[in-house]
């Protein structure tokens, strides 16, 4: 599998290139600059590109504005977005065409290297993976879950939070199944048909920031 880095941190990309090699991947290009990201990202055509938000030279938002412009030219090209703080507006605009092959992780999570590399694969296999954090803090806003009930709101905080349906029942004290015809349900509400990637128990939380 062809992964493409783009990070500036020296260390960083220096410490992904390595673990990622030990994991079976090819490091195609690992990058510290976002000048001609997107143009480098559509001709490697990576299986995977793993991108910091904010690259030189404005150390702004080059790393997105790559990501977004490659995917308008390869529909779906797999992207794993990675950032030092919850970006909420990059968030919503990256997943806004729900497509899948994405993610979004804070960089904390690279030092958890298992899930990291479960991660990546998870994308670079069509799948979309956010960061618990994000999407907890991108429920934060105002008026996002006035459609729901109360028992549905309290199923899709603990999604947002990475429960398990098995957990959530747990701390909900219901069973297992209630929590599956709840969260089916909720699905229905926002239009979610079934889809083969599981993209959905994101998708559920982001809808909402699509109509707040």
């Amino acid at each position: 599998m062809r992964v493409l880095i783009a990070e500036d941190q020296v260390l960083l990309r220096d410490g992904l290139t390595r673990m990622l090699s030990v994991y079976g991947f090819e490091v195609a290009t690992a990058t510290p600059d976002g000048t001609r990201l997107a143009e480098e990202i559509i001709n490697a055509r990576p299986d995977v590109a793993v991108l910091d938000v904010r690259l030189p030279p404005t150390f702004t938002d080059e790393g997105i504005r790559a990501a977004l412009a490659a995917r308008r030219a390869v529909p779906g090209l797999p992207i794993l977005i990675l950032s030092q703080y919850v970006e909420r507006l990059y968030a919503r605009e990256l997943l806004a065409d729900r497509a899948g092959a994405i993610g979004y992780l804070l960089k904390d999570r690279v030092g958890e290297v298992r899930q990291f590399v479960d991660a990546i694969r998870t994308v670079a296999d069509g799948g979309t993976v956010m960061d618990p954090d994000v999407v907890a803090q991108l429920l934060r806003g105002p008026d996002t879950l006035g459609a729901l009930t109360s028992r549905e709101r309290d199923v899709l905080r603990l999604m947002a939070e990475g429960h398990s349906n098995g957990a959530i029942a747990e701390r909900l004290v219901i069973t297992e199944k209630s929590v599956s015809n709840v969260i089916n349900t909720m699905f229905g509400k926002l239009g979610l048909p079934p889809d083969a990637h599981h993209h959905r128990r994101v998708l559920a939380v982001l809808s909402y920031l699509d109509h707040r």
